[in-house]
């Protein structure tokens, strides 16, 4: 039997426990389709990067394969060079800092031109040149919108969907109530929201530096243990139980518990995001 059928066999088995234990996790209820720069942001892509990674993997995979009789390398350093760095990256956030803190400049901005008397639609008309960047296209599409005679709470709940995250629902609730009552203390609230938002950006901030610890000793670990396992693999002694066909298959179950227990700890990373509760996602989810 030549080595290739063990380390198939071996693939092939943890790919089946991957794949049941993708199959008992529940199933979450279909999700509204989120916005072009939430979709962008989370899904993975093959890249140019990742692909001339790939290319560069498999054929180190395939020399090293030729010279050490180990075909199982033909899997493994392929998909070690190409997912070890997005396993040992930081996971996408849903809404990250920088989009906060653009919301509570904006907030800021919009309670200043409130308090020079400007009424709600002509503060949120005149905040469109001077929005930040990161959610400069959003408060775009709200001033078009209302100098297209949309009424102001629609408007302002399209505004919501297009930020698409709890801090800029809090937002537009906000707007909204200010739009059906009309007050003279929006801007004192406004102010108030802002040092919410501030309070909720050091927050995160906070947490993702908490976060990173793990994943810096995890990286660490990691490059180790491939420094050591080269190191012992060029003497020929110690990893010369893992050549047979039997030790292939046991090499690759153990890279996979490995790869697994770097999943587990990027999905303990990533967190929950809060719900939302304004915009059309929460009606889908409601009806």
């Amino acid at each position: 039997m030549t080595p290739v059928v063990p380390a198939l066999a071996g693939a092939l088995v943890v790919a089946g426990i991957l794949g049941v234990i993708a199959g008992l996790r529940p199933t979450p209820p279909p999700a509204a389709p989120a916005p072009r720069h939430r979709r962008n942001a989370t899904l993975p892509r093959l890249t140019r990067r990742r692909a001339v990674l790939g290319a560069a993997g498999l054929v180190a995979g395939a020399v090293a394969a030729v010279l050490t009789g180990w075909w199982v390398a033909l899997m493994v350093v392929p998909a070690a060079v190409v997912g070890l760095p997005v396993l040992l990256s930081p996971p996408p956030a849903r809404t990250s800092v920088a989009r906060l803190e653009a919301m509570e400049e904006w907030t800021r901005a919009l309670a200043g031109v409130l308090t020079a008397g400007a009424g709600l639609e002509q503060a949120l008309i005149a905040t469109m040149r001077s929005a930040p960047e990161p959610i400069r296209p959003e408060v775009t599409r709200l001033a078009s919108r209302l100098r297209a005679r949309w009424s102001t709470p629609d408007a302002i709940r399209a505004l919501a969907d297009d930020l698409d995250d709890a801090t800029g629902d809090v937002i537009a609730a906000n707007l909204l109530l200010g739009a059906r009552r009309r007050g003279a203390g929006l801007a004192s609230v406004l102010d108030g929201l802002a040092e919410s938002v501030a309070a909720d950006v050091r927050a995160r901030r906070e947490v993702e530096a908490d976060r990173a610890k793990p994943r810096a000793t995890a990286r660490w670990v990691t490059l180790i243990t491939i420094g050591v396992l080269a190191v012992l693999a060029l003497t020929g002694d110690y990893v010369a139980p893992y050549g047979s066909g039997l030790g292939q298959v046991l090499l690759v179950l153990l890279l996979g518990l490995y790869v697994a227990t770097l999943v587990w700890m990027r999905r303990m990373a990533t967190g929950t995001a809060p719900p939302r509760f304004i915009g059309a996602q929460p009606q889908r989810a409601r009806s």
